[in-house]
């Protein structure tokens, strides 16, 4: 029998999905100990998270640097050290500043890991962070950023975080090299000491895990003091700096559009009808913009709608890289894809595709208990129910072309948009 090539294979409905359920465990020092277990591969995953990302600045760019000198050296190992037992196990120590949180992340085969566990604990409890390593790390960073700054991409990016939220919001303030290189080591530490804090660490061990790692775990990390630091400093509601800003780079010959607002939280109880409604936009590989200003008019190699959820606020955009020339018209066609999605209701045949593609998308995501720990700890960060990721498949299945006409009628006004263009002088 030979296979027909021109007909594609039937879909089946992706069924209920579950996450697997976490042990929950509050340490001595306040820290709580989440563990999802899966023995299908040798490995285990350890991330300690901190309240310390750039929403706790207290001077832009303190959170980044307490973040990325964690690793360079303690009381007792220097920073060679440290990445010479890391290597050693075949292992992988970092420690990355988002704009909420910190989190030290180890992967490490599960034998290792009370091996390991001796350097966590140093790198967490005793940092040093060196004048000497400062000072590299500030110079790496400022010569990173001034290449970026070279970027349309990046610039549009920068100007439209600072313009969504405002230069004055944590998430909308941008990089000042001179307030940069100003910081000091006490003002790291001083950091460090308030938000490195274990009463308020959220740590996740997921893999392979026994109970002598969870009961080594609870004896190592749940040792280091824990206070409660003081409360943050009540920020203002984001305000808009200016519904449009034009960033000019000399000789450039592409023009990046960021063009987005700010968006419904992952609690609002029509989360997921929203992320139907941006994937039928921009979120896929057959999105309405891609067909349009890649297929059709070749303005673009690619071009993306996304949501970016965040504790504090969530935001949505649409972003693109085009030919300068043609960046006018490239606007014009958003704007026309924006209003054809509160005009017209969403064919059948196009919906469907969405929800399927979603719907089989989610199912991939959710592969390896890394995979799913992450999705774990988005209901941990953002307050969401235990149903949130089981309810996901249901409710997009259930959602329909008028709910969807409504929904951008109330949120993808292009009169609600923020619009920054990063090129050259029109």
């Amino acid at each position: 029998m030979i296979l027909d090539r021109t007909i594609a294979p039937p879909v089946q409905p992706l069924a209920r999905v579950t996450l697997p359920a976490a042990d929950v465990l509050s340490l001595p020092n306040g820290a709580r100990l989440h563990v999802l277990r899966n023995d299908a591969q040798p490995v285990v995953r350890l991330q300690v998270v901190f309240p310390a990302g750039k929403w706790y600045d207290p001077s832009a760019g303190v959170s980044l640097l307490a973040a990325r000198l964690l690793l360079e050296g303690t009381a007792t190992r220097t920073a060679r050290q440290i990445a010479d037992e890391v290597a050693f196990f075949g292992a992988s120590l970092e420690c990355e500043q988002g704009f909420d949180r910190a989190t030290l992340t180890l992967y490490c085969l599960s034998r290792h890991l009370p091996q390991l566990m001796p350097l966590v604990q140093d790198v967490l409890t005793a940092p040093t962070f060196p004048e000497t390593e400062l000072a590299l790390v500030k110079t790496r960073t400022i010569q990173n950023v001034r290449v970026e700054r070279q970027k349309t991409s990046y610039l549009a990016s920068e100007s439209f975080s600072r313009h969504l939220f405002g230069p004055g919001y944590p998430y909308g303030v941008t990089f000042d090299e001179s307030v940069f290189q100003d910081i000091t080591s006490d003002q790291v530490r001083h950091f460090y000491q308030q938000h490195y804090n274990f009463a308020q660490a959220e740590i996740f061990l997921c893999g392979d895990v026994t109970n002598e790692h969870v009961a080594l775990l609870t004896e190592q990390l749940g040792a280091p003091a824990g206070t409660l630091a003081k409360a943050a400093a009540t920020v203002p509601p984001p305000s808009i700096l200016a519904p449009q800003d034009y960033v000019t780079v000399d000789g450039s010959l592409q023009a990046s559009l960021r063009i987005g607002r700010l968006w419904p939280a992952s609690s609002h109880p029509q989360t997921h009808a929203l992320q139907v409604l941006v994937k039928v936009l921009g979120g896929y590989f057959g999105s309405r913009l891609m067909k349009n200003i890649r297929e059709d008019k070749g303005f673009t190699y690619g071009i993306y709608a996304s949501v970016h959820p965040r504790e504090h606020a969530t935001s949505f955009v649409i972003g693109s890289d085009v030919n300068a020339a043609n960046a006018p018209a490239a606007i014009e066609e958003i704007q026309k894809e924006l209003r054809r999605l509160q005009e017209e209701p969403i064919p059948l045949t196009e919906l469907q595709t969405v929800k399927n593609y979603m719907s089989g998308k989610f199912a991939n995501e959710l592969s390896t208990v890394f995979e799913q720990c992450d999705k774990y700890k988005n209901l941990v960060f953002y307050n969401l129910p235990a149903s949130y990721y089981s309810d996901f498949v249901a409710q997009v299945q259930a959602t329909n072309a008028a709910t969807l006409q409504e929904l951008a009628q109330q949120y993808l006004s292009s009169g609600s948009m923020v619009e920054v263009v990063s090129g050259p002088k029109w």
